[in-house]
């Protein structure tokens, strides 16, 4: 079947393929010949960046070769993860300048992500983008610090024209405890989108529909739910019980996409608008690019 319009404006570039993560853990050569391999599918179009360590970067050079200008590696960047504002700044120089000498190589770098240490402040933010330049930039934290931080990088975004900080959401693991709630999750969805700070996901969307999983013995979101949410509560402007209860649907009847919207329930945005929210909902982490197909085809969406 052909794909709805409204299907190809939630899922465009949604995908950052993490196959060096677990639970695929994959090493550096066969995950990239598995992006080698995805470039060329006919699903290519959901595909955002190449999840790499910038540690990671000399290696990959060695493999350069399975991709060209026609199909470039595009790589969404990992900075190191540190534990203080010096550390930090530290790292995103060195990431930094690793970015530059990647990039002579058939290589382009999508964004820059990066774990935000609980002392960085506004004057920190300012010189790490001095440091990146104009390369957009997401910053993780934990959900718990979720508001406090998406208004940190909204205060700095006001100073820019256009905001290239934005925020990473952890919204899963390998193990139940590492799954955030509903309620975590809906109000960093709520604080992002009434703030207009860019949002990321890394982690635990694997499936597009909330379910229960065996290999964590605990209900996983889903990145049909989560994105959904996401532009959903900025078109809107939803608060966070509303967010909880289409995260926790799990009833895949519960949404629509056609040619002409994107619906949940009788909650609707149309295609156009859907284009103009996934400015603020960027994409989601995936240690498998095969699963998230494989998941739509069987709900007859893709």
């Amino acid at each position: 079947m052909g794909v709805s319009a409204s299907l190809r404006s939630l899922f465009d570039r949604a995908v950052d393929y993490a196959g060096m993560f677990p639970p695929c853990a994959l090493a550096l050569q066969p995950a990239l010949r598995n992006q080698a391999t995805y470039v060329l599918s006919p699903e290519a179009w959901m595909l955002n960046g190449f999840v790499l360590p910038v540690e990671q970067f000399d290696a990959a050079t060695h493999f350069s070769s399975e991709f060209n200008a026609q199909y470039p590696l595009c790589v969404a960047a990992l900075g190191p993860k540190t534990t203080n504002e010096n550390a930090f700044l530290d790292g995103v120089a060195n990431a930094a300048t690793a970015i530059r000498t990647f990039s002579k190589y058939e290589v382009e770098v999508s964004h820059l992500e990066m774990f935000l240490p609980d002392d960085v402040d506004s004057a920190s933010l300012k010189e790490a983008r001095a440091i990146v330049g104009e390369l957009t930039a997401f910053w993780e934290a934990p959900p718990e610090r979720a508001d406090q931080t998406i208004e940190l990088i909204a205060a700095h975004n006001s100073d820019e024209e256009v905001p290239t900080f934005g925020y990473k959401l952890r919204t899963g693991g390998v193990t139940a405890d590492a799954i955030p709630t509903s309620a975590e999750i809906a109000r960093a969805l709520v604080a992002a989108a009434g703030r207009q700070v860019p949002i990321k996901f890394t982690a635990g969307l694997h499936h597009p529909i909330r379910q229960f999983r065996d290999e964590v013995k605990a209900k996983m979101h889903g990145f049909l739910n989560v994105l959904g949410a996401a532009v959903l509560a900025g078109e809107h402007q939803w608060g966070v019980d509303q967010v909880v209860m289409m995260l926790e649907d799990e009833d895949p009847r519960s949404f629509s996409l056609s040619d002409n919207f994107f619906a949940w329930r009788e909650w609707k945005i149309d295609t156009a608008r859907l284009q103009s929210r996934r400015k603020f909902v960027r994409s989601f982490g995936s240690c498998s690019f095969d699963e998230p197909r494989e998941d739509l085809r069987a709900l007859n969406l893709l």
